[in-house]
């Protein structure tokens, strides 16, 4: 649809003062060099002279230029852009430029958007690729081996099945993990809040987990003893879920005989912040920034003795901010990590 033109007459008025001025200027030592100065004549030129280069001006720039910048305009609304097509346009030049450049600033910074989304897609499409990719050849080659004549071997068919196994568990774990985020990142995963003792179940999530660490000789504890329950306002099922991942993170690249220490301390009167400290292999500087990406990982090696789907962190993340609240990350190389979010109190009593 076109859009409505407002126009500008301040060009066209400037310009025919002054040239009103000139020629009237001019008139006058004309009349006064013949003795024939007549003020009534100069009162009656000069208004008339004004009208009519008023007149001859606006009607040229409408026909040479505002024309044109309508056109501007019009073929600029197709491209839906609301800052110039919802107001009333003014076809003053200083407006238009001003307008243009905005149009163009903002065009630009959505076009350096989609080419890094495009970036990330690419990027993303190639870790589901090789995430996916890992065990199903894992698999794969185990059952092949086995159709080859292995399957006659009841000690290899046994070995072998349980490894194609593991295989096929860490595929669902992959694909459980996607589908989370995806609902997670589409507002459909639903937080259901309540009030709980967050002691209660960092110490439950220290025994789900208490045979992982113990195979690394890691401690989990707690940094002081808490004799009283804190509650905090939150989904305890996707709270325990990030304590966990947070944890095995530490488990896995926490050094033997190392400690994960979890603290639970106020923040401001309706915050507590929970602190993961491990005193591990820490993480390099340039790689905190993206951390929290799907598939992102600080070892590029490709290595995957440690297992996980590369999506535990970023889960973390998106369940964080579900919560309306913050993560943070901090990290020396060979000093440790500390990972620490922020959750709600509940209204019931809470002693620190």
């Amino acid at each position: 649809m076109a859009v409505r033109v407002k126009k500008s007459y301040k060009f066209a008025l400037r310009s025919s003062f002054w040239i009103t001025l000139i020629l009237t200027s001019v008139l006058a030592g004309i009349l006064w060099m013949f003795n024939a100065l007549d003020w009534k004549v100069l009162c009656i030129y000069a208004p008339i002279s004004f009208g009519v280069t008023v007149f001859i001006i606006q009607s040229r720039i409408e026909r040479f230029i505002y024309r044109r910048i309508k056109k501007i305009y019009d073929d600029v609304s197709l491209l839906e852009s609301s800052s110039l097509s919802s107001e009333l346009i003014n076809t003053d030049m200083k407006t238009l430029t001003a307008e243009i450049e905005k149009f163009a600033k903002d065009k630009k910074i959505e076009i350096d958007t989609l080419k890094i989304r495009e970036e990330y897609r690419k990027d993303f499409l190639g870790n589901v690729s090789h995430e996916l990719k890992t065990p199903l050849f894992t698999v794969q080659g185990y059952i092949l081996t086995l159709l080859d004549g292995a399957l006659e071997d009841k000690n290899v068919r046994k070995k072998y099945l349980q490894r194609a196994n593991k295989g096929v568990e860490r595929l669902i774990y992959i694909v459980k993990d996607l589908d989370l985020i995806t609902k997670l990142e589409a507002g459909e995963m639903r937080v259901i809040l309540e009030g709980f003792d967050i002691i209660e179940l960092i110490q439950s999530v220290f025994e789900l987990l208490e045979m992982k660490a113990t195979k690394k000789q890691i401690t989990l504890t707690f940094d002081m003893v808490y004799p009283r329950p804190i509650y905090v306002y939150a989904d305890k099922e996707k709270i325990q879920q990030v304590l966990t991942n947070l944890l095995v993170n530490s488990i896995k690249y926490g050094h033997e005989n190392g400690t994960t220490e979890v603290s639970v301390e106020n923040l401001i009167k309706n915050k507590v912040i929970v602190r993961v400290t491990d005193n591990g292999e820490g993480i390099p500087e340039h790689h905190i920034p993206r951390l929290f990406e799907r598939f992102y990982r600080v070892d590029k090696s490709g290595s995957r003795s440690e297992g996980g789907s590369g999506l535990g962190l970023s889960i973390v993340k998106h369940i964080i901010e579900a919560h309306d609240e913050k993560i943070y990350v901090e990290s020396v190389v060979e000093v440790g990590s500390e990972f620490s979010f922020t959750l709600e109190k509940s209204n019931q009593e809470i002693t620190i």
